[in-house]
Formats: structure tokens, C-alpha cells, sequence
């Protein structure tokens, strides 16, 4: 199966799916959508609650081995739709680090959960488990009171900053 990008509108991924969905009910079995997203604890006046937020707001992925034209024109013409990418024109399936970078996150389901770490004695962060192992390159801050770490990632030729939770474990938890 190949992967595509397809920009929708942001905070209505769940939304646009939904429809896509319903007026494709006679051939499910030829795609899949899928919709990553990062439960992160969030403070706010005080309270903490876990939330559910997208890894890559305003994008959601199309598994499927063809885009034809009865598939492009039933997304294209659904409400919150922005385009595939490259272009409408220019459909470029997932490829290299694209590739890698989303079958990353979905290898740990549709939620990426926060990962268990714990930092050495120089004080660096030590992935032990979760969607940041394998990332540990990539991250540029780690904001141990929020349990947070901001990795750079890039799609296609974005580059953008995104927060993973994490939670502390010490060495001997592992």
C-alpha cells in the first residue's frame, strides 16, 4: 500500500474524515485514513488533564494503492479539504524519510502515548520506550517540569517543531 499527505482543515481532521467515510461506504476496503495524535498533559489554572492532540495538525494520511479519480474528486469536494501533497496536480505518494517518519508514529497505534525515559549522568535525556525512541536526534528542547520534549521533524519540504510528552522513570523502573 502507498501513503499520501492531504492537508484539511485544521482542528476538523476527525470532521473531514467522518464525511469522506460516509460517502465512501461501498469501498472501505480499498483505503485507509489515518490520523495520528499525542496525548500530552496539558496545566492549565492550575488542573492538569491528559488531551488528545494531532501530531501533524491539519494533515491526515491515505492508505491505498491508487488515488482515482472517483476518490480524488469525492475528497476534493468534501467541505475542509485543502489539497494532497504535493498538489492537486502533482500527487506524490510518501517516500524516504517521509515514509519512515510516519510509520515511526504509526507503529505505536493512532495515539502516541507519552514515552518512558530517564536522563544519564550528564543529565541527557535516555529514551527507554515510546515514540520518541529512535528520535533522540531530533530533539532540540526538553522541558523536564512540563515533561515535554520538542523534536524537529520534516515533511515533505516543512520543517515544524512538535511536542511529545514523556514521563520520568528512574534506572532502576527500567
Amino acid at each position: 500500500m502507498k501513503y499520501y499527505a492531504v492537508q484539511v482543515k485544521t482542528n476538523q481532521e476527525d470532521k473531514y474524515i467522518d464525511k469522506v467515510t460516509n460517502k465512501l461506504s461501498g469501498r472501505l476496503d480499498k483505503q485507509h485514513f489515518i490520523f495520528p495524535r499525542r496525548r500530552l498533559e496539558i496545566r492549565k489554572a492550575g488542573k492538569k488533564t491528559m488531551q488528545l492532540l494531532p501530531l501533524f495538525p491539519g494533515y491526515i494520511f491515505l492508505e491505498t494503492e491508487v488515488i482515482d479519480n472517483d476518490l480524488f474528486m469525492i475528497m476534493r469536494k468534501t467541505a475542509g479539504f485543502y489539497r494532497f501533497l504535493k498538489s492537486n496536480q502533482d500527487i506524490t505518494e510518501l517516500r524516504d524519510k517521509d515514509l519512515t517518519t510516519l510509520r515511526h508514529f504509526i507503529q505505536f497505534g493512532e495515539i502516541a502515548e507519552p514515552s518512558k525515559v530517564h536522563f544519564d549522568e550528564n543529565d541527557r535525556i535516555v529514551v527507554d520506550s515510546g515514540p520518541l525512541q529512535g528520535l533522540e536526534g531530533k530533539i532540540v528542547k526538553v522541558d523536564r517540569r512540563k515533561g515535554r520534549a520538542k523534536i524537529q521533524l520534516d515533511l515533505y519540504t516543512e520543517n515544524f517543531l512538535l511536542d511529545l510528552g514523556f514521563e520520568v522513570i528512574s534506572k532502576g523502573n527500567i
